[in-house]
């Protein structure tokens, strides 16, 4: 048994097909064919079900393969820490951000962290939430920004800042000619959210039960730019976070953007990490780099016009 054809192992159970798996591992596929039987030989167990049209592992096959992921999540962390001993800002950083926040924060941050650590190779992937946790706990993410709360005993929660969200109406809604409102003022009023499975549904929710709202029913998006497509459109209302109304995202003559009196409803976002992460010490730096956001961003304007413009 080798750590490369623990590789094998792990990429077969990621993509559950033998060419995908091969591509991934840059190989043939009848040389990782060969390698998983000669595991699977040398173990005495089988560890594949190999149907015409898909594979599946077996039972002690997926058992196999999550311990294969944890040794090999631990020989990559023996590789960094030698790594960071000799050059503490260079190496890779594999960095998981949410959809509804990763675009809109992105392009405020990397030119800072890119003068901060010239060496750095920031490997940026952007999943759902319980996706971001799952790669997380198993070393296929190193650290992932996420909106709190997050109930894991085994990572390390390093707050960044709080997101006000703002309410986005049509402009000719009855309330796009108000500078501001209380989240009170949402009571029986019907919002758009997004699916299920997006943080920022669970969040807009928790509001719609402070304040009285509810869910517009028939209709969930799957990404923020579409709600605010449909606020555009006139089909309904909907909260924004503070980040996605910001420049350089283009304003929308359409969308008329209303903050919240008082304590604004937000959500408050964090860098995570395994607590027995070997790269510690580097991402509490590169969280302090994040932390460095510029205040202007997540202040709210007196008066908010189209997507962000000030009135």
């Amino acid at each position: 048994m080798n750590l490369r054809d623990l590789k094998y192992l792990v990429a077969l159970a990621d993509h559950k097909h033998f060419g995908r798996a091969a591509n991934a591992c840059f190989v043939s596929q009848p040389t990782l064919s060969t390698q998983i039987r000669k595991l699977e030989d040398e173990l005495g167990v089988s560890l594949v079900e190999r149907a015409p049209r898909r594979v599946m592992l077996t039972p002690v096959g997926r058992d196999i393969a999550e311990r294969a992921r944890k040794i090999i999540s631990d020989v990559e962390q023996m590789s960094e820490i030698a790594r960071r001993s000799q050059d503490p800002e260079a190496g890779t950083v594999r960095l998981g951000l949410f959809p509804t926040l990763g675009p809109y924060l992105l392009p405020h941050v990397v030119p800072s962290l890119r003068r901060r650590f010239p060496r750095l190779e920031l490997l940026l992937v952007e999943e759902k939430t319980d996706q971001i946790l799952a790669r997380l706990r198993d070393g296929r993410l190193d650290a992932g920004i996420l909106a709190l709360p997050i109930h894991d005993d085994q990572l390390h929660v390093e707050p960044l800042f709080d997101e006000p969200f703002l309410l986005a109406v049509p402009h000719d809604h009855a309330m796009a000619g108000r500078a501001a409102l209380e989240v009170d003022d949402l009571d029986d009023q019907h919002l758009l959210l997004l699916e299920e499975g997006h943080c920022l549904r669970d969040q807009a929710l928790d509001v719609c039960r402070l304040s009285g709202a509810d869910e517009r029913d028939g209709f969930r998006a799957t990404s923020l730019e579409t709600l605010r497509q449909m606020v555009a459109a006139g089909v309904g209302i909907t909260l924004l976070p503070m980040l996605a109304v910001q420049p350089p995202v283009p304003a929308s003559p359409d969308v008329r953007l209303l903050r919240f009196e008082g304590e604004a409803p937000h959500r408050q976002i964090a860098m995570l990490w395994r607590k027995s992460s070997a790269m510690d010490g580097f991402l509490r730096q590169l969280a302090a780099e994040f932390r460095q956001l510029p205040a202007a961003l997540l202040q709210p304007p007196k008066a908010v016009g189209a997507a962000g413009e000030t009135r």
